[in-house]
């Protein structure tokens, strides 16, 4: 698995974003890029909103988040706006995602595209995630989807950091439909029963 970070503005419509993209085993949102210590929403300091993914590479690429990343934002429109806490923003992980970064600027701006020449590139340091009631926004908004959620997960953090609740977040935000989540349901390497319940549990929720 491998982790990104990146910030795109206000962070719930991204985490919605990505989460909902097969391959994706986790979001959460947070605040980095900053010194800051212990930012909170209303004391961020020099952090930006960001979204922290949990990825398969195998599945999805770190090549085709950043083109997702650049493709669903306009840094011209958000860089500034309320000092550091909206700004378009790549914190690689790794040497690897570095060179992915630069290889995939290069590809857009060949094309033609200026974004990526308005985002800011800085080593990661720290990730710190944001309060309960910013994770997971849409799908929050549905009580009865956490309601039957919590049947199934031991603790809140648990089902805020489970797969299927990154799944249900973009659907609450209207990127994926039920179906999509259904049918990659069937192919988790899950026991057939557990399956069945949790698809059983997607369909009885009330949206």
């Amino acid at each position: 698995m491998e982790t990104a970070v990146f910030g795109m503005g206000c962070f719930w419509s991204p985490e919605a974003l990505f989460g909902q993209l097969p391959g994706v085993v986790r979001t959460r949102t947070g605040y980095a890029g900053g010194t800051a210590e212990a930012p909170t929403y209303h004391q961020m300091g020099d952090h930006t909103e960001s979204v922290e993914i949990r990825f398969d590479p195998s599945v999805i690429t770190y090549d085709q988040l950043l083109n997702l990343f650049w493709d669903h934002h306009n840094p011209v429109n958000i860089n500034d706006y309320k000092g550091r806490q909206y700004l378009s923003l790549l914190l690689p992980r790794s040497e690897r995602q570095r060179e992915a970064i630069s290889r995939v600027a290069q590809e857009r701006k060949a094309r033609g595209d200026s974004r990526p020449e308005g985002t800011e590139v800085a080593a990661f340091k720290v990730f710190y995630p944001a309060e309960e009631r910013h994770q997971k926004y849409y799908l929050a908004r549905f009580p009865d989807a956490l309601d039957k959620l919590r049947t199934v997960y031991p603790s809140m953090e648990a089902l805020l950091d489970s797969t299927l609740s990154a799944r249900l977040n973009g659907l609450a935000k209207g990127y994926t439909n039920l179906e999509r989540i259904v049918s990659e349901v069937r192919e988790w390497r899950l026991p057939a029963a557990e399956r069945e319940q949790l698809i059983a549990l997607i369909r009885s929720i009330r949206w």
